[in-house]
């Protein structure tokens, strides 16, 4: 899916879930946040965009708030596997076009994608921020927390950054326009520290680059 600011709705309030909801909210995003527990839903207050008490297998609540119309969704009930599954089929026939469920075991995951989630994944808590940060951007390897709203990306460079320089693709030492700081390039097995602003990026590198959350959101790639 394309970068940009989405709506999401986050089902699901556990550690997981709520570190998902967070981690989207801080980047920019709309967060529709909903669980059963109202004391999970009264914790992110002021966290998310709309927290909200309520049963997402509930057809009716669901099309009450609005969810058909929203960009992705991502269930976080991993552990309730039957209320997983049927909230996923839902989210599909409501027409939600991108569905991210955390999975309790392989079993569950296979469920999942044989009724079309588009991403299964066994997560424990920490996996929420990673999850936040490549969601919406495919480019994204993986994702560091380093301190809130802090963190270092590895970034597969579009073909369009290929044969040409870090200067010339705006990055520069020690911080480049956007306002990251390139720590490395990763070429195959080869890894490049500290590189230079005239070293020049070739088809299938890696940047490693560290930053704030939302200059990686703006970051396009």
């Amino acid at each position: 899916m394309a970068n940009g600011k989405k709506q999401v709705v986050v089902i699901g309030l556990g550690r997981f879930g709520s570190s998902v909801a967070r981690s989207l909210y801080n980047l920019g995003h709309d967060v529709l946040a909903i669980d059963v527990n109202e004391d999970r839903v009264q914790d992110m207050m002021g966290q998310v965009t709309y927290p909200v008490n309520g049963n997402a297998s509930n057809e009716a609540i669901l099309k009450e708030l609005g969810v058909q119309d929203y960009d992705a969704a991502v269930v976080a009930v991993g552990s309730d596997v039957v209320s997983s599954v049927m909230t996923c089929v839902l989210l599909q026939t409501m027409g939600v076009p991108y569905i991210v469920a955390r999975a309790q075991n392989d079993l569950h995951a296979n469920t999942l994608e044989r009724i079309g989630v588009d991403k299964a994944i066994h997560a424990e808590s920490e996996m929420g921020v990673r999850l936040a940060h490549n969601m919406f951007n495919p480019n994204v390897q993986e994702y560091m927390e380093l301190a809130p709203n802090y963190g270092i990306s590895r970034l597969r460079i579009p073909e369009v950054y290929a044969n040409k320089t870090l200067r010339e693709n705006g990055f520069s030492s020690p911080r480049d326009k956007y306002g990251l700081a390139v720590l490395a390039v990763k070429r195959g097995k080869e890894v490049i520290l500290n590189p230079d602003g005239d070293d020049r990026l070739e088809k299938g590198d890696v940047l490693v680059l560290a930053g704030r959350d939302d200059v990686f959101e703006r970051f396009e790639t």
